[in-house]
């Protein structure tokens, strides 16, 4: 079950000594690192074939394509091993 909160107390800053507001050193900015990724476009095919809907599969199938022929005959294999 869910359920909301229905009032939070709003949260009290701390009080600061003089003498640590003074030693406190201003914020510097630093750099964001980042990195670049390069995804092979033989990687996205294999991404898009396996975010492929059954319809999409079958669509293909009956066009010829040869990938959706092996995996709705790998497919019909498993289900009628199962049966």
């Amino acid at each position: 079950m869910v359920s909301s909160i229905s009032s939070v107390p709003a949260a009290q800053p701390a009080a600061q000594s003089p003498a640590a507001s003074q030693t406190s050193k201003p914020a510097t900015s630093q750099p964001i690192a980042s990195d670049t990724v390069q995804i092979s476009n033989t990687a996205k095919v294999m991404l898009q074939e396996t975010l492929e809907t059954p319809a999409q599969t079958a669509k293909e199938a009956s066009k010829g394509d040869v990938q959706a022929l092996r995996l709705l005959a790998k497919q019909a294999a498993a289900k009628a091993s199962v049966q």
